[in-house]
């Protein structure tokens, strides 16, 4: 889905809702339909049959139960991030669980509960001053449960792999309205699919997580002009060929604001810009030999540093970091633009994106001249996250993904707000995975997927086979709407 208008849905069966979950229940014509029914991305452009705001799992139950006598599906949404695949919602109740908060952190077992309408932001706010460290995203306004159901990359994954595959229970009500509990001795086969598998399988209300001791770090980032994108992004690739797992990074092109909370010598300049976090050092000088070979190429702006690790990601800019000695610019300076482009508030934003499996020198001028100087690319941020580490590796006892086919993924945004900025961000990021096609894994890492896609392309094939029998024995009739949905076999 992008900005074409959404079939107006109507609201003769789904009437039938009025009076659930407290009252909760919006159709279209109702004062609210119109704010509520928006997705993070304001270029998606949802138009449900109904909107219910369900509080606990007895009033999802209410809803799924409801919604089967009216003969509407249901599409489960907390903050709305990546909404562009879902199908027309006109036959579709949207379930918001955004009401379903709160934060539970057993410290002595290293363990987090959290409610169906978490954000990062919130567990961060627990844990952090526990000591204790999570598999978070680089944005943390994004939903937690989410997340973890379609795997969860962060800047921790390097060194300890998917966010999926931490999480430890999960609660659940399923398309027939049963509340279930499913943990590695309960429903077993279940919670393989759900750690992985996206939202075909119920509705979750609740999952647990294990937590992990924090971890000194040096965050930041080093900038130059995007003149020297070619050079930087050279050095990068073959820097990363050799890294420990401990040392996430991204290279990205970023357009920087002309006004707001950006310093004076950097507004309105496109710049190619490398962050991220090295973990296990706790100062500059234990990371200096690291980044030898990238301050050497002179960067103009340098705040690599040491930071608490709640720093990483917190306040929405993916690395905050302490403030460099370079102008003491961090990643929340920078316009509000956090890696992978997930800005910081909803706006409308084209994406695309691509896994790669190598970046050779071939695929850095290929990168270059799709979206580098004199290519003509207009798009705020395109960005290459370095995978590999433990997101290569299976984990004893992982969910149904396990791992992620790719060593570098590729994600090209950009706000558009008029119908022909929207063409035009969606050629040039077509443009752009064009470019990069000959080095692509051939698989799809489907939380950055922001379109529609053959699901299969994000598992393995023993994978998706037992996902698709999954899907058959807990909602047959495809009651549930997920953006990247699971068949049934």
């Amino acid at each position: 889905m992008d900005e074409t208008p959404g079939v107006c849905p109507d609201p003769g069966r789904a009437a039938a809702l009025r009076g659930l979950c407290g009252g909760a229940v919006l159709l279209p014509g109702d004062d609210g339909y119109d704010v509520a029914r928006a997705a993070w991305n304001l270029a998606v452009d949802q138009r449900p049959a109904a909107i219910a705001y369900a509080g606990d799992a007895g009033e999802v139950a209410e809803v799924l139960r409801a919604a089967t006598a009216a003969g509407l599906r249901v599409a489960p949404q907390g903050t709305g991030h990546n909404a562009g695949p879902l199908p027309p919602l006109s036959e579709v109740v949207l379930l918001r669980t955004s009401g379903m908060v709160g934060v539970r952190v057993d410290a002595e077992s290293r363990r987090a509960r959290v409610r169906a309408g978490a954000r990062w932001i919130d567990v961060l706010a627990a844990t952090g001053p526990l000591g204790l460290g999570t598999l978070h995203g680089s944005g943390p306004g994004v939903g937690v449960v989410g997340y973890s159901l379609g795997g969860g990359i962060g800047w921790y994954s390097r060194a300890l792999g998917l966010q999926a595959n931490s999480v430890t229970a999960i609660d659940l009500v399923t398309a027939d309205g049963t509340a279930l509990r499913v943990d590695a001795d309960h429903d077993r086969e279940l919670f393989w699919a759900l750690r992985g598998g996206g939202g075909s399988f119920g509705v979750v209300t609740a999952l647990e997580f294990a937590l992990h001791p924090a971890r000194p770090a040096v965050a930041g980032l080093l900038a130059w002009d995007w003149s020297r994108t070619h050079a930087v992004l050279d050095r990068w690739a073959r820097w990363t060929t050799d890294l420990p797992d401990e040392a996430a990074t991204s290279f990205r092109i970023q357009r920087m604001p002309a006004t707001g909370p950006v310093p004076p010598r950097l507004r309105g300049r496109t710049l190619a810009v490398v962050g991220g976090a090295l973990l296990d050092h706790d100062d500059d000088a234990s990371a200096r030999r690291l980044l030898g070979p990238l301050r050497a190429l002179r960067p103009e702006v340098d705040t690599f540093a040491a930071t608490v690790p709640p720093g990483l990601g917190h306040g929405a800019d993916g690395v905050a970091g302490a403030p460099g000695s370079a102008g003491g610019i961090g990643f929340g300076d920078f316009g509000g633009f956090s890696d992978f482009g997930a800005f910081r508030a909803p706006a409308p934003v084209i994406a695309d994106s691509v896994l790669l499996s190598r970046l050779p020198p071939a695929a850095v001028d290929a990168f270059t001249a799709a979206a580098g100087p004199g290519s003509g690319s207009t798009h705020d941020l395109v960005e290459l996250r370095h995978l590999g580490g433990a997101l290569a590796r299976r984990p004893p006892d992982a969910g149904s993904l396990p791992l992620v086919d790719g060593q570098f993924l590729m994600v090209s945004s950009t706000v558009a707000d008029s119908a022909a900025a929207r063409r035009r961000g969606r050629s040039e990021a077509r443009g752009i995975v064009a470019a990069l096609h000959p080095y692509a894994s051939g698989t799809s890492c489907l939380n950055f997927t922001t379109r529609q896609v053959d699901v299969s392309t994000g598992y393995q094939p023993e994978s998706w086979s037992r996902l698709r029998a999954m899907r058959r024995a807990v909602d047959p009739a495809e009651l549930l709407v997920a953006n990247h949905p699971v068949p049934p076999s």
